[in-house]
C-alpha cells in the first residue's frame, strides 16, 4: 500500500510540474507581448529638490580659508574624517575640490541662513544649532561676524539650474 501511495504521489507531482509550466507559458507571452508594445520614451528622473550650482573660484578665495581659520578641517573636527554628514580635506592636505563639494552639500539655496554651513557654526542664543565644537554652536557668537556674512554670501550667490 505504502508503495501505491508514493507512485500516486510522483505522478501527481509530474502533473503539477507540467501544468505549471503549460500555464506559465501563456504568461510569459502576455509579458513579452506587453515590452513591445511599451513607449520607448525615457521617463523624466524623479522630481526631489532643486539643484544649485555653487561658484568654485568664490569658495577657494572666501569660504575655505574661514574653514581653515576656524579650524574646521582639524583632525579634531572635520579633517579628520566625516563628522555627522560633512567632512572637509586635512589642514596639511588640503583638497579644495573635494572641501567644495562637501560645503556645497551643506548649502541650502532656497535659504541660505538655513544652511547646515552656517546654523551648526552659530551660536544656539543667534539662531544656530548644537555643535561638537562646544556643543552650542558658537564658532560664529552672530550672524554679523565677517566670516558668518562671507559665506553666507557664498551661497546666496549660489545659481538654480
Amino acid at each position: 500500500m505504502q508503495l501505491a501511495l508514493r507512485d500516486r504521489r510522483a505522478t501527481t507531482f509530474g502533473r503539477r510540474a507540467w501544468c505549471g509550466a503549460r500555464c506559465l507559458l501563456p504568461a510569459a507571452l502576455a509579458l513579452v507581448a506587453g515590452c513591445r508594445s511599451a513607449n520607448p520614451v525615457t521617463p523624466p528622473p524623479p522630481a526631489g529638490g532643486t539643484a544649485w550650482t555653487w561658484d568654485e573660484a568664490m569658495f577657494a578665495a572666501t569660504v575655505a580659508p574661514v574653514l581653515g581659520a576656524r579650524g574646521c578641517d582639524t583632525i579634531e573636527c572635520h579633517g579628520g574624517g566625516i563628522r555627522g554628514t560633512f567632512a572637509l580635506s586635512p589642514a596639511g592636505e588640503k583638497e579644495l575640490a573635494f572641501d567644495f563639494v562637501q560645503a556645497g552639500w551643506q548649502a541650502d539655496g532656497e535659504d541660505p541662513a538655513a544652511s547646515p554651513l552656517l546654523r551648526k557654526p552659530l551660536a544656539v542664543t543667534a539662531g544656530g544649532t548644537p555643535h561638537a565644537a562646544d556643543g552650542t554652536g558658537g564658532i560664529f557668537a552672530s550672524t554679523a561676524d565677517p566670516d558668518y556674512q562671507a559665506i553666507l554670501a557664498w551661497i546666496a550667490a549660489g545659481v538654480r539650474e
